[in-house]
């Protein structure tokens, strides 16, 4: 967890935040989250219990004091109050108030269940709200091959390497920056991935992934190499950042005409999906293996469907070719409708 962050947390949320680390295996940056929605929460009790000054500002109240008779005496309606405050205060979207909602019932269950300090989960009747499920950015497959082929320069192979494997294997930036050349597998054309909380995933390499590795390998540095185990090196010859990885895609990106916002690094995982689901004819829970996704729910974000394939779907219905037979139509006197 980042020093400055735990330096401000008390020894509760710091036992609790090596918990998380050590036990259950998140991530640093995940940790931090946690701890930060507490930081927020404990400052929001401490404002509204008029045990700090009315004016001062809640990112200036300390909450390193916080104890466990503090904890004991929070109950479900300051949990409520508080979620109505970041909702209509802060006006938290629903995902940032649904990672606040999870990071307090995560912190109250592990005092309950695990270490047993409180009687009874204030959070046990906290439901999370619902997020709206927008459908992401993502690359046509014409604008994928454009981007492809927009790249130049003297690191092409390398560039042209990555933005093929984003666009092939949907994995994420973590993950391509953290690739090792023992990861691939050339024997079984397979790469091994490290995920989110250090979960190993195997992922199959096309032919199109197989090329570019093998292209970027030719050419990639070998004398004064900083980190010899890293697939994709930077121009100090040493395993190149999220943030240069994030400048190359950028450029790239800019130089086809996709350079405003909602096109990103992320994006392109996006697409990967997108298309594999939509050409490949692929069953979603192999797309939710290929992805790393814990939850299948949140790879059905990526089934969404264009108006041509709900046309054709439509039309492809056996009875589209059945029609009612036409009303003879017989004269009458009356004016009155059939």
């Amino acid at each position: 967890m980042g020093f400055s962050i735990r330096n401000e947390m008390s020894d509760i949320v710091q036992q609790y935040a090596m918990y998380l680390r050590n036990i259950k295996g998140l991530s640093a940056k995940t940790v931090d989250n946690y701890c930060m929605d507490l930081r927020t929460f404990f400052r929001f009790l401490k404002h509204e219990r008029n045990m700090v000054p009315k004016a001062m500002p809640l990112s200036e109240i300390t909450v390193r004091d916080i104890d466990l008779d503090f904890i004991r005496g929070i109950t479900t309606n300051d949990i409520f109050e508080f979620m109505n405050y970041v909702a209509d205060e802060r006006s938290n979207m629903s995902s940032t108030r649904q990672r606040k909602s999870s990071s307090l019932k995560s912190f109250f269950n592990y005092l309950t269940v695990h270490e047993k300090l409180l009687p009874v989960n204030p959070t046990e009747n906290l439901t999370p709200p619902k997020s709206k499920k927008a459908l992401p950015h993502f690359l046509s497959l014409e604008q994928s091959i454009e981007l492809i082929n927009a790249v130049e320069g003297p690191d092409q192979e390398r560039d042209r390497c990555m933005l093929t494997l984003f666009l092939n294997c949907g994995m994420r930036l973590s993950e391509l920056v953290g690739i090792n050349i023992s990861d691939v597998l050339r024997n079984n054309n397979t790469l091994r991935i490290l995920g989110k909380g250090n979960k190993e995933r195997i992922v199959y390499l096309n032919q199109a992934c197989l090329d570019a590795i093998e292209s970027y390998l030719a050419v990639r540095p070998k004398d004064g190499v900083i980190d010899r185990n890293a697939l994709f090196l930077s121009s100090r010859k040493q395993r190149i950042s999220p943030k240069t990885v994030q400048f190359i895609v950028k450029k790239y990106l800019d130089k086809i005409g996709l350079g405003g916002p909602g096109y990103s690094v992320h994006k392109l995982r996006h697409t990967a999906a997108t298309l594999m689901y939509r050409y490949g004819d692929v069953d979603i829970r192999v797309l939710q293996d290929i992805l790393g996704h814990e939850n299948l729910g949140t790879t059905e974000i990526y089934t969404h469907t264009s108006d041509k394939q709900m046309e054709a779907a439509v039309n492809a219905n056996p009875l589209a070719a059945i029609r009612a037979p036409k009303k003879s139509q017989k004269k009458t006197g009356s004016d009155e409708e059939d």
